[in-house]
């Protein structure tokens, strides 16, 4: 392969970034638009609220179950391929849904395509450009990529709220398969495969470089999905990080993503109104989620999750009972809008620590496979006690509980001991170069003992 070159030298990397972040955002968006569809559909069709979560839900699933096989392809057929293929699918299935009439059209268009389309547009997909593309800053970059989903309800959901109080629930799907469209071109044209496919090394890295090469590129990547997640199942830090990322999907867009904006409608407050909180919540998770990025890369990741769920527990706990004034909503937005995704970057961190950086990405797709489950279960349970109870208070003060549950089992992964031997053939670890025990803590460049 003849290498194309590109302007900015190692700095292309930060092109490669801002496509990918893109893509991130409009993923994001088609991810949150059920949230601002929900009521436009029970008016237009008569459809009951918990159908609808449950379509939200199986959406959700999917999409945190397709990210371990997506990075699995994205080593087998190519990055661009993959992602091409999933805006391809994302834009299709969304437009489709105009012709829907019938409940299980909401399951297939919103829930089973544009859930498989959105999964490789997901944390895989930010955790494979991060580990591809740079030797250094990795937190950092990892953080400002996983605020896209923030930035998504930034950009999409005042907007899509409008749409939706003005002309229904069709111009959402419009703007959302429009929005996924137009990403294809930017990554067919602005994104390599890697840096060698453009002449140069990873941001950070040495001329003599050589990044490491994931086994699934070679043989059949459904077995080495299943197969990693065999060997990963049998450590106890994997449990760990996939019980905190179960509550992080339960406590984030399972709930707070999906019913936030009917649990304000509850309470007297216009949908546009409730989407402009939720964006604020986006303005604050950018900076909090960027913030954790640059402190992964320097302190123990493991605290900076307890700090992170215990925060976020107690702003669930809280909500039901503020009142839902004007100054106790934005108390709210400020708390938990830092929090939101600020768990990704310590999470991917010691998933890397444990497993490598070989099969550290895929075990990260299981890890968020977890989150997407926890969110899918979110979405039916806010759905079901709404229906149940008439209101969402419960299912909002059980969230908190277990998120200050997942603070707890934060401070009990250790990933000072190899998760699993070399010999399993998932971890691929050279000794450390500066030459410090190996129980060190260290981040991706620069040990830290802890």
């Amino acid at each position: 392969m003849i290498a194309q070159s590109r302007p900015f030298g190692q700095r292309y990397a930060f092109v490669v970034v801002g496509v990918i972040f893109l893509c991130l955002l409009v993923a994001a968006g088609l991810r949150s638009a059920p949230s601002v569809m929900m009521l436009p559909l029970e008016n237009s069709f008569g459809w009951r609220r918990d159908v609808i979560s449950l379509a939200a839900g199986v959406g959700i699933l999917l999409y945190g179950l397709t990210g371990p096989f997506a990075a699995a392809l994205m080593e087998r057929i190519g990055l661009r391929r993959t992602l091409i293929g999933s805006l391809v699918v994302m834009s299709g299935s969304t437009a489709l849904s105009l012709l829907m009439t019938k409940p299980w059209h909401l399951f297939i268009t919103w829930g089973v395509f544009s859930g498989i389309g959105s999964g490789a547009v997901a944390s895989v997909l930010g955790a494979t450009i991060v580990n591809r593309w740079f030797k250094t800053n990795r937190g950092l970059v990892m953080g400002l990529m996983s605020a896209s989903s923030a930035s998504g309800m930034l950009v999409f959901l005042p907007l899509i709220a409008a749409l939706a109080q003005s002309g229904g629930w069709q111009p959402v799907a419009v703007a959302v398969a429009v929005a996924t469209a137009a990403m294809i071109p930017l990554v067919w044209l602005l994104v390599p495969e890697r840096p060698a496919s453009i002449g140069m090394v990873r941001y950070g890295a040495e001329v003599d470089d050589v990044p490491p090469t994931s086994p699934a590129s070679q043989g059949n990547f459904l077995a080495h999905t299943l197969n990693t997640l065999r060997r990963a199942a049998g450590t106890r830090v994997f449990w760990y990080l996939f019980a905190t990322f179960f509550v992080c999907g339960f406590t984030t867009n399972g709930l707070v993503g999906t019913h936030l904006i009917a649990f304000c409608g509850d309470m007297g407050i216009g949908e546009v109104q409730a989407a402009g909180l939720l964006s604020m919540m986006g303005i604050f998770d950018l900076i909090g989620t960027t913030l954790s990025g640059w402190l992964t890369d320097r302190f123990d990741p493991r605290k900076l999750l307890g700090v992170y769920y215990a925060i976020r527990g107690l702003s669930l706990i809280y909500l039901p009972y503020s009142g839902f004034s004007a100054t106790s909503l934005i108390i709210f937005a400020v708390l938990y809008g830092l929090d939101w995704i600020a768990t990704v970057p310590p999470t991917l961190r010691l998933a890397n620590e444990a497993f490598g950086d070989r099969s550290g990405p895929i075990v990260f797709g299981w890890i968020v496979a977890g989150h997407q489950v926890g969110a899918a279960t979110a979405a039916a349970f806010g759905g079901t006690m709404r229906e149940l109870q008439g209101n969402y208070e419960l299912a909002f003060l059980i969230a908190g509980m277990t998120a200050i549950a997942a603070a707890c089992i934060s401070l009990l992964i250790n990933t000072s001991r190899p998760a699993l031997g070399t010999t399993a053939g998932l971890r691929s670890r050279s000794p450390p170069p500066w030459g410090r025990p190996v129980h060190c803590y260290k981040n991706f460049m620069v040990p830290r003992c802890g």
